[in-house]
């Protein structure tokens, strides 16, 4: 997992061309004026997901992480908070969606939380669980766009 902002002067390390991809996408759109929906960039391997979300307490969003695919959370609007840990392999499953590479955990362990302002992204890979669309002070609308990356592209 790591966490930056599309407006950082610049990168100190080389990323995999797949996330560079990304990083340019997201720079390159306004994203608070497209509506929302799935926009592919390189098929089913790399597409981009705009929606508006309502924030809620933590302890009202699942964790989540995924298997066939990284996510690349960026914000668009609002603020939100973001938790993470590490998929440890011992976290009891809720439910999982295997058609949508989905699965949420009933709890995890050791979590920890970062906050996300405009321009901030996260990149979780399948080793990462994270708590998306938690509210940061108030809970509000935020616009947020995840994109899906194919981990046989990593």
């Amino acid at each position: 997992m790591f966490f930056s902002s599309i407006y950082a002067k610049q990168q100190s390390v080389a990323l995999p061309a797949a996330i560079e991809k990304v990083l340019d996408y997201l720079k390159a759109h306004d994203f608070t004026k497209m509506e929302p929906g799935r926009y592919e960039i390189q098929g089913d391997d790399i597409f981009a997901q705009v929606f508006d979300a309502a924030t809620k307490p933590a302890e009202e969003q699942r964790p989540e992480a995924h298997e066939k695919y990284a996510d690349v959370q960026f914000l668009a609007s609002g603020r939100e908070r973001l938790g993470f840990t590490p998929d440890t392999g011992s976290y009891e499953v809720d439910e999982r969606f295997d058609d949508r590479d989905l699965i949420f955990y009933k709890k995890v362990e050791n979590e920890c939380f970062i906050e996300a302002r405009p321009g901030c992204y996260s990149v979780f890979f399948p080793e990462d669980i994270h708590r998306p669309a938690c509210a940061s002070g108030q809970p509000m609308t935020v616009r947020k766009v995840v994109v899906k990356i194919s981990v046989k592209l990593l």
